[in-house]
């Protein structure tokens, strides 16, 4: 199963082993790589909006047919929730992500009070897409390009971190919920994947044939 590197002793005085992927360099590489794609992705979605205020008229670049496109998510109130542009959030969350990775990289430690508000920041990005998720399928009936590739991120971000902080005891969890994610932490990331394609597919495929 998971190949464990060390062993360290946790606040509470109880011994925790670390998985290779919850080490801080292999931390640093996940945050530092899904924060960078979810970035792209909520900036080409800022640039796209830009582009549809400068002509409301304009079509974007993954504006492929009538189920695919983000200019018509774009027009819904669902895509700027908070009174702006959803993206604007994802240029600001995933730039503290990658600086959180690049920071494991160069060698950086952070406290565990550090590492709490970096999981709920990632957890609210997290309940904030499953929200998105279900708008798209359910309500919007459209699918963005790019929203998708800030699901396809945030997917092992969330998890990877969630994973990696309670297998080093940095979040709360009894020995039987830290073994589960030192061992099932990916499978966990394949079944989400999953999932959501699967979703996609179950509202769309019809859809697609009637097109």
């Amino acid at each position: 199963m998971s190949e464990r590197l060390d062993a360290e002793v946790d606040d509470a005085g109880v011994v925790v082993t670390t998985p290779r992927w919850a080490t801080d360099r292999a931390l640093g590489w996940l945050l530092t790589t899904t924060g960078l794609v979810g970035w792209v992705g909520a900036a080409v979605l800022v640039l796209e909006r830009v582009h549809l205020y400068e002509n409301p008229l304009a079509s974007t670049s993954c504006d492929i047919n009538p189920l695919v496109s983000c200019g018509s998510v774009m027009a819904t109130p669902q895509a700027a929730l908070f009174g702006f542009p959803n993206p604007l959030l994802g240029i600001v969350g995933y730039a503290l992500v990658v600086a959180i990775g690049t920071g494991l990289l160069a060698g950086a430690r952070y406290a565990r009070w550090y590492w709490v508000a970096t999981w709920v920041g990632v957890a609210l990005a997290g309940v904030f897409l499953v929200w998105l998720w279900s708008q798209a399928l359910f309500d919007i009936e459209k699918l963005c390009i790019y929203c998708m590739v800030c699901w396809a991120a945030t997917i092992p971000m969330f998890w990877g971190l969630t994973g990696a902080l309670v297998s080093r005891g940095l979040l709360p969890g009894s020995e039987g919920v830290r073994h589960f994610f030192r061992e099932w932490t990916w499978v966990v990331v394949v079944v989400n994947y999953v999932a959501v394609i699967a979703s996609v597919l179950a509202v769309f495929l019809p859809k697609f044939m009637d097109l």
